[in-house]
């Protein structure tokens, strides 16, 4: 057993080390290109801010469930659980607001010029602060409830559900705050995923036109803007596939751990592993599909920018 909690807690710390080097990365690439000038899109805002939510998720999963598979269990206080669920629900829950955020803009953005979506095109630039500054507010309000479902003690009251995360304890004592738990959370959840479905469906037909109209059309006449604006949304439909993907198998997991009364170890380590998937993943993604990574980093190579300028 031993042996099998040490390859857990070096999955787990691979994952961690990975997903914070690649928002860290990602954040510097962004923060560069907005500190250059060097061909910003108004969707390097939402992106920057997504990459400080994955930070966030990392950090309050992966770092405690390392040190539980490395034999640190139930190490923290009650007021460190809930501070460690509550920044992970944040976090969480920025993430899934900010990608419905992405699917949302470049969908307008895209948008032809005789749809109704056309007039909000010139508009949607000056809102995306406003926007991410909401986002992060309601989380931080719809979250508040996530402290009263965990403790880091081992309660023995009968009418008590107990799950062992390894680090804290999952309790459902309270029915109303189960109750308002599931209805602000799964609703925001729900809703924001439902959003970024419709999102990319718009996405995908506004391509499929738009490949149709220019068949007939030599490449040399092609627009390098609609062009450019052709990769962006294949890579932020790509990142919203990447998203439902691993929050649909996390809550299909997290659905099964809730309806057994005693989870597997193995069990709560997968489920981990895959909600800290997305934002292990998505800057991995960004950067891949992105051509100016390429660009930026011979740049900084060239002009040896001093990294701590860049956040000065």
């Amino acid at each position: 057993m031993a042996s099998a909690d040490f390859v857990i807690g070096m999955i787990f710390l691979s994952q961690t080390i990975v997903g914070i080097l690649g928002n860290f990365f990602l954040l510097y690439h962004y923060t560069y290109l907005e500190l250059t000038r060097y061909t910003v899109r108004h969707t390097d805002l939402i992106l920057r801010h997504l990459t400080v939510a994955n930070s966030l998720v990392l950090l309050s999963k992966g770092v405690p469930q390392t040190m539980a598979a490395f034999g640190l269990k139930h190490f923290l206080s009650d007021i460190g659980c809930k501070l460690v669920f509550y920044v992970h629900r944040v976090g969480r829950g920025v993430c899934i607001g900010h990608t419905c955020l992405l699917s949302i803009f470049q969908a307008i953005t895209i948008s032809p010029t005789d749809s109704w979506w056309a007039e909000m095109k010139s508009q949607t630039h000056k809102f995306l602060g406003l926007s991410n500054v909401l986002c992060w507010i309601l989380n931080l309000l719809v979250s508040i409830v996530v402290p009263m479902c965990v403790t880091h003690e081992w309660t023995s009251k009968n009418n008590t559900r107990k799950m062992d995360l390894g680090y804290c304890y999952g309790v459902v004592d309270n029915r109303i705050a189960l109750m308002f738990h599931n209805v602000f959370l799964l609703s925001y959840d729900v809703s924001c995923v439902g959003i970024m479905i419709w999102a990319s469906g718009s996405m995908v037909f506004i391509l499929y036109r738009h490949k149709r109209r220019v068949q007939h059309i030599h490449s040399t006449n092609l627009s390098p803007s609609s062009s450019l604006e052709s990769r962006v949304t294949r890579s932020i439909l790509v990142l919203v596939i990447t998203f439902v993907s691993f929050y649909t198998s996390s809550h299909i997991l997290i659905l099964y751990m809730v309806l057994s009364h005693n989870p597997s170890r193995w069990l709560v380590s997968i489920s981990a592993l895959i909600t800290s998937g997305f934002p292990t993943v998505s800057p991995l993604v960004l950067l891949i599909r992105d051509r100016r990574t390429l660009r930026v980093s011979s740049a900084c190579l060239r002009r040896s920018v001093p990294f701590h300028n860049l956040f000065m």
